[in-house]
């Protein structure tokens, strides 16, 4: 169970009666409660204070990944369950992103499921590959609310889609005994035990991800990791293939469904953001180029070549596994597997397939 525990917690008003409203505030009791109207901008919080925002989500529940054009995205749909996150990763993007500068919790749980059953129902001829931790972490407070819990049971009825639980956490407790016939993968983002040190303060360290990991292999869960961002620094090459290594100590490559590769990369705004936020981190004063999108990103050498490492790395463990590059051109594609994807379509076809064979 994680220790996070809130400064003070909005309430707004209309989610008093919800239920996972109050699960939270049962939960936080004696932490002080602010019931509030209107816009976010109006309640004078404190900058990065740590608040926890119970309210109605605003606009769609689903939506299509903000693929970057010119790069090739996956093509998975996003749930927004909640926003915001406590781990304090220097690199967040959702720093810049996000207007509430604590953690927000959407309420109405009934209200979203209608939203996606619907949207479901109308698509049940084509595949769908759906994540909640876009902009949130999955499991960060997953032991409370029972998200997954809840939501889990009600997408079984769908043949055509696949959850993914993408996380940095260990907060598991909440997916043991949940009925899902392999249609959940659960994912954990890797770096460095250095990066995570320095970078991922108030996030597990990386054998504390292994075994959750693990454990919820136990539970027949499929398994997916994402080392992304990787982050350049001296001794990045040994550290990283150590972090492999270790990988597949734990977690044999029959148990991973696939792992994505993907280089730090930000808008020019959240570097100064960074500075601000994070003073002892180096990240922001590294060499950057932009690129075709905007993003600050790693000279595209300097990329090629940290992903011919990992994948050199992977491949010594697990050849036949799913790897594939997030948000990157077809010409670096090309460069590390010595081929190259036409569209996002293609991978997203990839991917799709990958989740079929493993459903069985």
């Amino acid at each position: 169970m994680s220790s996070y525990r809130p400064s003070c917690i909005y309430l707004e008003s209309a989610c008093a009666g919800d239920e996972v409203a109050r699960r939270l505030l049962e939960h936080f009791s004696g932490t002080p409660v602010r019931e509030v109207r209107g816009a976010v901008r109006e309640w004078g919080f404190a900058p990065r204070s740590g608040s926890l925002l119970l309210t109605r989500k605003r606009g769609r529940f689903l939506r299509p990944c903000p693929a970057t054009r010119r790069y090739l995205c996956c093509g998975y749909h996003i749930l927004d369950f909640a926003a915001g996150c406590y781990l304090g990763c220097s690199y967040c993007i959702l720093q810049a992103y996000l207007d509430f500068p604590g953690l927000v919790v959407y309420t109405d749980w009934e209200r979203m499921w209608g939203r996606l059953q619907a949207q479901l129902e109308r698509t049940r001829g084509r595949f769908l590959r759906l994540g909640t931790g876009e902009f949130t972490d999955s499991l960060l407070l997953d032991e409370i609310t029972g998200f997954s819990a809840f939501l889990i049971p009600r997408l079984l009825k769908y043949e055509n889609l696949v959850l993914e639980l993408k996380t940095k956490t260990t907060n598991i407790a909440g997916l043991e005994g949940v009925e899902h016939r392999g249609r959940v993968i659960v994912s954990w983002s890797l770096n460095s035990e250095r990066m995570i040190e320095q970078e991922e303060i108030n996030a597990p360290g990386l054998s504390e991800r292994l075994e959750a990991a693990r454990r919820c292999r136990q539970w027949g869960y499929r398994l997916g990791f994402h080392f992304d961002p990787l982050l350049y620094y001296d001794g990045w090459e040994r550290d990283y293939r150590r972090v492999v290594s270790e990988l597949f100590a734990r977690i044999g490559p029959d148990e991973i469904a696939w792992i994505s590769l993907g280089c730090l990369r930000f808008m020019p705004d959240l570097a100064e953001i960074i500075r601000r936020n994070h003073p002892q981190s180096a990240i922001a004063w590294q060499e950057f180029v932009r690129g075709e999108d905007g993003k600050m990103r790693y000279f595209k050498a300097l990329r090629i070549r940290m992903y011919q490492v990992l994948l050199e790395a992977i491949r010594c463990y697990a050849p036949g596994v799913l790897v594939y590059l997030c948000m990157e051109s077809a010409a670096v594609w090309r460069e590390v597997f010595g081929c190259s994807l036409r569209n996002n379509e293609q991978l997203g076809a990839m991917l799709d397939e990958c989740a079929r064979c493993w459903r069985g």
